[in-house]
């Protein structure tokens, strides 16, 4: 992709949590900052690319799980540039008339995700900041598409170790996943460390100075906290490489470390 300073609202010096992921799985829509970062991440955690590409993995598997027990309504919150393989694309196998959102407030990811999408009468792109829940749970758009009547599935994929602790991750789960209806699906991905702390603090100074977000490792009790109200569905909270895939994945010494688990609001 060609290079720049800033491209229509994009800033290309900074690293974006979007573009870097987008290259660790492989992508063009990344720029020079994110590759950047994106080396200086594996010099220090040599797994970074195989968790991504697990991550995107298990987002499948979940996507397939709920749509299987017949949800048909899937919100995708910091869903990322569009790849292979996308969460209407899963689920609309089971259930053909799926409607799904994907929020995202990337410019450069609404933009590429529209101009993918804009055929597709049952899957809209929200341009909107999940740290800002209320102001996204009343767009109109968001209502049309999502009855919150009926069965959800909510997806937080490596999204949530993105933002600091001030902007409160957990209120924000809450406040997305307080009036769900039961057999709603909660699918969440979070970085939890490794066994190297150096290499972790390196990661986490990595991410403050190159990136435009923070990455904030948290332990498996708090991630574990934020499926409140939900029966986390077997095998509970795993690692990525390890949640129901098969084989197992053995995500097991893993330098970088997500763990993913999926709740079922019971009733």
């Amino acid at each position: 992709m060609a290079e720049g300073r800033v491209r229509s609202g994009i800033d290309t010096l900074k690293a974006s949590p979007a573009r870097v992921y987008d290259y660790l799985l492989g992508g063009k829509d990344n720029f020079e900052a994110d590759r950047a970062l994106v080396d200086r991440l594996a010099a220090v955690l040599p797994d970074v690319r195989r968790a991504a590409r697990a991550n995107r993995a298990f987002v499948g598997r979940a996507v397939a799980e709920a749509a299987a027990a017949g949800v048909t309504q899937f919100l995708d919150l910091g869903a990322g540039l569009p790849v292979k393989e996308n969460v209407h694309e899963i689920a609309r196998r089971r259930r053909p008339a799926a409607s799904v959102v994907y929020v995202d407030h990337d410019p450069m990811v609404v933009s590429h995700a529209r101009a993918l999408l804009q055929a597709d009468e049952g899957v809209t792109v929200i341009e909107a900041d999940l740290r800002r829940p209320g102001a996204l749970l009343s767009d109109t758009e968001l209502a049309r598409r999502i009855d919150f009547d009926r069965p959800v599935a909510v997806l937080l994929a490596a999204c949530l170790h993105f933002v600091p602790d001030e902007d409160d991750p957990a209120g924000i789960v809450a406040a997305f996943t307080r009036d769900l209806a039961p057999g709603s699906r909660l699918v969440i991905s979070h970085w939890s460390g490794g066994p190297d702390p150096v290499a972790d603090a390196a990661a986490r100074n990595a991410y403050r100075r190159a990136a435009t977000a923070p990455l904030v490792d948290r332990d498996p009790a708090w991630i574990r906290a934020l499926f409140a109200g939900f029966d986390l569905l077997g095998p509970g909270l795993a690692d990525v490489l390890d949640w129901r895939a098969v084989p197992s994945g053995g995500g097991a010494g893993s330098s970088f470390r997500l763990l993913a688990g999926v709740g079922r609001r019971p009733g």
